[in-house]
């Protein structure tokens, strides 16, 4: 199968490129670096041409609000109808778990936005609702610290998952029937933010203090108990912990 991988040049993207082409599918990878701009549309059609699916993995390179919104309706919009055009069969999108749970959080609405264009597509689809990658803890500790010493950190359930595993289930995901509808994954421990965060710095050797604060805020929201997990029982869960993952990728 031709698999287009738009973001393919990304952390998530990148890997499922590896993966799909070592299973002997022609997976090519899509982003403004390789030609391809889903906010302009240019490259679309010539990148589709013979695609049996895509993957969609590209992001925002801003988080404002109305900036998120427009990149993700832009860019969806013009993808569909690229795929439209092109007779593409399958539309795989990954996404975040409980988009639909915080319509005041202007991710989580841009999020749901490119969700809802996606299932009133023609297009068969399948939607991936992933939890926080590991890949993202140090960003999200020194977005937390604002520059001092101490992260505050809300002891809200956690669970996240190794961007490796995301991008193996995104490339099976594609390599098989639409599911039109959607899954969950999670990483295979849940524990609470807090605690996650005070063992990570610790095996980081960061000096800073992690502070328990049920106000802090997650990249500018208060976050409530089951914001940032799937459902109990309701995902496929990933194998690798994040001591396994962090002995293989020690944090600078």
């Amino acid at each position: 199968m031709k698999i287009v991988v738009i973001g393919g040049t990304g952390l998530i993207g990148s890997k499922a490129v590896e993966m799909l082409r070592q299973h002997g599918h022609e997976a090519v990878p899509a982003a403004p670096n390789t030609g391809v701009n889903t906010l302009t549309g240019e490259g679309l059609a010539e990148v589709l041409e013979g695609a049996s699916a895509v993957i969609d993995v590209s992001n925002s390179p801003s988080f404002e609000d109305a900036a998120v919104l427009n990149f993700f309706t832009t860019s969806t919009g013009n993808l569909l109808e690229a795929e439209k055009k092109a007779g593409v069969g399958h539309h795989v999108a990954l996404t975040i778990v409980n988009t639909d749970r915080r319509p005041d959080i202007g991710y989580f609405r841009a999020k749901v936005a490119q969700e809802r264009l996606i299932e009133e597509s023609p297009i068969p689809f399948s939607l991936i609702h992933a939890t926080q990658f590991f890949e993202f803890g140090r960003r999200i500790a020194d977005e937390a610290a604002a520059g001092g010493d101490t992260v505050p950190m809300p002891p809200v359930l956690f669970q996240p998952i190794a961007g490796g595993e995301v991008s193996r289930m995104v490339a099976r995901t594609a390599a098989g029937a639409p599911l039109n509808g959607r899954i969950q994954i999670a990483g295979p421990e849940l524990s609470r933010m807090d605690e996650f965060f005070r063992k990570a710095l610790a095996a980081w050797g960061d000096p800073r203090e992690v502070v328990t604060d049920p106000h802090a805020h997650y990249f500018g929201a208060e976050m409530h108990e089951r914001d940032l997990v799937p459902d109990e029982g309701a995902a496929t869960l990933g194998e690798i912990t994040y001591a396994d993952w962090l002995a293989a990728n020690p944090v600078k």
